[in-house]
C-alpha cells in the first residue's frame, strides 16, 4: 500500500473516499495533450527528497513521546501504536541517509555527474581532420559547434588537428577569427568553458586555392606529411557536383593510400540525384578509394533516440515478442518542418523533397525500425540488417506513384501568428514550380515480421512544428469488453523534447468503469546532461573508424531503387497539390493512410 493509500485509509476509514487525491499522488501517467513540468532528477533532488522525508518523520516520534509521557490522548495500545510508528519513522530515516550518503552530490561547480556516464572514454588516434567548404553554412552551424564539443569534452587532443579548406583567401590567423565568431554565434556551440576556446584555436589551420587545380591538394599533403601522422579524415562539406572533383584531387597527391596509416573520406548527402547517377558516383569514387574508406553521413542516425530506438527493440525483452505483424496494425514516421527554403531555393528546386528528405532520412528510420536483431560486435552487422529490410521493399513503379504517395506544394498561409509566402513567390525559385515540398507514402516490408504492416512516412516544410517521431501502433484487443477503445502506442520522440512514450488505456477515478487514454513518458531531459549533437557522435565514429551508423553501398543503392519511380513519375508531370502553409499537408494525405486509420496529432 502506498503512504497515500495509507493517508486516505487512516482519515475516512475507506480508500474509496480520497481515491482522486490518491489517483493524483499515484499515478504517473498523463493524457495526450496535457503538458506538464517534469522535474529533472538529479543527485541533488534526490538529496533534498530524502530529507525532505526524514524531517518528516520527526513530528512521529513527538507524537510517541506524548503517548507514552499520558500528555497525549491515547491509551496502552496507543502508545505501543505510537511506538512503534516512530521505530519504523527512524528506520526509513536511516535508510534514506543511507541513500543519500550513496547518492552523489552536485559539486559546486555545476558538474554533472550523470554527463561522464554519456561520455565514451576513448579518443581517437592522431589524426588530421580536413573540412573542405569550411567557410560553409553547414560548417559555421553544425560542424564547427560539434568539433569543439569534442574538444572541449576531452574527446579530441591536441593530436587531432583541423585544417580548414576554402576557396576564400585569408591566413590561419584570420581563420582561427572567423571560427571563434561562428562557434559563438552559434546556437548548437556548448557552454564555452573558460581557456578551452584558446586551446582548441591553437589546433587550426587553413589553405585556400580552387578544389579544381592541383595545388591546394599538394599543400594538403605538405600540411599532412609536417604532422608527423600519416591518419586523415577528409570531410567533403561541399555540393555534390564537386564530389568527384575533391576525390580525384585527393588521389592525384596519393591521399587515398593507407600505407603508413589511414585514409577516410566523409560525404554529405545527397549521394546522387538518382539511381544511375548514385552508381555513376560510386564507380567514380571506388576508382581511388575502398569501400571501407567512404562514409556517407546521415546526421538523423547520430541522433540520440535513434539510436535508442535500437536500444529499446532489442535491451528489452518485453517488446520483442510483440514487435511483428500478429500486434502491430501500422507504423508512422513523421519528420515535419515548420520552416521554408531559407534562402535555398537553388539547392531544393534541385532536390525536392523526395531526394531532400524521403531517400535518406525517412527510409534510415523505417529500417532501424523494422531490422532484424544485429550480431553483436561488427559494424557491419548493422548495416547488413538494413540492407535486408531495404531489399524486401518493392520497387514504387511510376504508374503506382499517385496510388501510394501524396505530394503537395506549400502555399502562402499563417504560422506563429505571421503571414507567410507560398513556395512559389520565394527568391529563387522557378515560375510555375512543380517541385514537392510535401510527401507521405505508404510501404511494406515483404518478409516474415512485416507481411501486410503498412509504413507510412510523411515529411514537408511549413507545417505547424518543427517535431520528428516514429510512433509503432499496435493492434486494437481482438475481443474489447469496453466500446471505442484506442490503440495502444510506442513512439519515439527524435526530436524536439526527445524521449519515449507509451500510450495505453487506464480506468479513471470514480464508481463508472470509463477508460482514458494515458501516456507513460521519458524524456532525455531527465538525465540533467545536454544531448550530443548528431554530428559530435558521427565525427567521433569517423575518426575511430566504427562505421555502423554511416549507410553502406547496398543501402543507398536499394533506397534509390524504393523511390525511383516516384522521381520518373512525378519529375516534370502533372501537377503538385497546394497545402496552406501551417497546415499538415494535402487532403489527399488523409485518405491514404485510409481505412479507420488517422495521422497522429504531434
Amino acid at each position: 500500500m502506498t503512504p497515500a493509500s495509507k493517508k486516505s485509509v487512516s482519515k475516512s476509514g475507506t480508500a474509496q473516499a480520497d481515491q482522486p487525491a490518491k489517483a493524483d499522488k499515484a499515478v504517473k501517467a498523463k493524457s495526450p495533450g496535457t503538458k506538464q513540468a517534469k522535474p529533472k532528477v538529479t543527485p541533488a533532488s534526490r538529496q533534498t527528497k530524502a530529507t525532505a522525508k526524514s524531517t518528516a518523520a520527526s513530528p512521529t516520534k513527538s507524537k510517541a513521546k506524548r503517548a507514552a509521557t499520558g500528555k497525549g490522548e491515547g491509551d496502552g495500545k496507543t502508545v505501543k501504536k505510537a511506538e512503534a510508528k516512530a521505530a519504523k519513522g527512524a528506520g526509513i530515516h536511516a535508510e534514506q541517509e543511507t541513500l543519500a550518503q550513496k547518492t552523489p552530490p552536485v559539486p559546486a561547480s555545476g558538474h554533472n555527474p550523470f554527463r561522464d556516464v554519456m561520455r565514451r572514454h576513448a579518443a581517437p588516434e592522431p589524426a588530421t581532420l580536413v573540412v573542405f567548404g569550411v567557410t560553409g553554412d553547414l560548417a559555421r552551424r553544425k560542424l564547427l559547434p560539434a568539433i569543439f564539443g569534442l574538444f572541449q569534452g576531452g574527446l579530441l587532443s591536441s593530436a587531432v588537428e583541423l585544417l580548414g579548406v576554402g576557396r576564400q583567401e585569408m591566413s590561419s590567423g584570420e581563420f582561427r577569427q572567423f571560427v571563434a565568431e561562428a562557434l559563438r554565434e552559434s546556437s548548437e556551440t556548448d557552454e564555452i568553458e573558460e581557456g578551452s576556446l584558446a586551446s582548441f584555436l591553437e589546433t587550426l589551420a587553413y589553405r585556400s586555392g580552387d578544389l579544381a587545380g592541383e595545388q591546394v591538394y599538394a599543400d594538403i599533403r605538405e600540411f599532412c606529411e609536417g604532422r608527423g601522422t600519416s591518419n586523415a579524415l577528409f570531410y567533403l562539406s561541399l555540393p555534390p557536383s564537386l564530389f568527384i572533383t575533391v576525390s580525384d584531387g585527393l588521389a592525384g597527391q596519393g591521399l587515398h593510400e593507407q600505407t603508413d596509416g589511414w585514409r577516410r573520406l566523409v560525404i554529405e548527402k545527397p549521394f546522387g540525384r538518382d539511381l544511375e547517377s548514385a552508381r555513376e558516383l560510386q564507380a567514380r569514387l571506388t576508382r581511388h578509394w575502398q569501400e571501407s574508406q567512404i562514409y556517407r553521413i546521415d546526421h538523423y542516425l547520430g541522433k540520440e533516440t535513434v539510436q535508442n530506438l535500437l536500444a529499446i527493440r532489442f535491451g528489452n525483452a518485453i517488446f520483442e515478442p510483440l514487435w511483428n505483424r500478429n500486434l502491430i496494425d501500422h507504423v508512422q514516421i513523421t519528420a515535419a518542418e515548420d520552416l521554408g527554403l531559407e534562402g535555398r531555393a537553388g539547392y531544393y528546386e534541385e532536390a525536392g523533397v523526395v531526394r531532400d528528405m524521403l531517400q535518406n532520412h525517412l527510409l534510415q528510420l523505417l529500417a532501424l525500425t523494422a531490422m532484424e536483431p544485429p550480431a553483436p560486435g561488427s559494424p557491419d552487422a548493422l548495416r547488413d540488417e538494413k540492407a535486408k529490410v531495404f531489399q524486401a521493399i518493392g520497387r514504387i513503379t511510376p504508374e503506382k506513384a499517385d496510388e501510394v504517395a501524396v505530394r503537395g506544394q506549400y502555399a502562402a498561409g499563417t504560422l506563429y501568428g505571421e503571414r507567410l509566402s507560398g513556395y512559389q513567390d520565394e527568391e529563387g525559385v522557378a515560375e510555375g514550380s512543380r517541385t514537392a515540398t510535401y510527401i507521405a507514402v505508404r510501404l511494406e516490408v515483404d518478409n516474415w515480421r512485416w507481411q501486410g504492416v503498412p509504413f507510412f512516412l510523411r515529411t514537408g516544410k511549413r507545417l505547424p512544428k518543427k517535431v520528428t517521431e516514429i510512433a509503432v501502433v499496435f493492434k486494437r484487443p481482438p475481443l474489447s469488453i469496453f466500446p471505442n477503445v484506442e490503440r495502444n502506442v510506442l513512439a519515439f520522440r527524435i526530436q524536439p523534447d526527445e524521449g519515449v512514450s507509451l500510450k495505453l488505456s487506464s480506468k479513471t477515478p470514480g464508481q463508472e468503469m470509463e477508460l482514458r487514454e494515458v501516456v507513460m513518458d521519458f524524456r532525455y531531459d531527465a538525465f540533467g546532461a545536454p544531448l550530443e549533437s548528431p554530428y559530435s557522435r558521427l565525427l567521433l565514429d569517423a575518426l575511430t573508424g566504427d562505421a555502423s551508423l554511416f549507410p553502406r553501398e547496398e543501402e543507398v543503392m536499394e533506397s534509390w531503387r524504393i523511390v525511383q519511380g516516384l522521381l520518373d513519375a512525378w519529375e516534370g508531370q502533372g501537377q503538385t497539390e497546394r497545402y496552406t502553409s501551417g497546415t499538415w499537408g494535402p487532403d489527399a494525405a488523409d485518405e491514404l493512410i485510409g481505412e479507420d486509420r488517422r495521422w497522429r496529432r504531434l
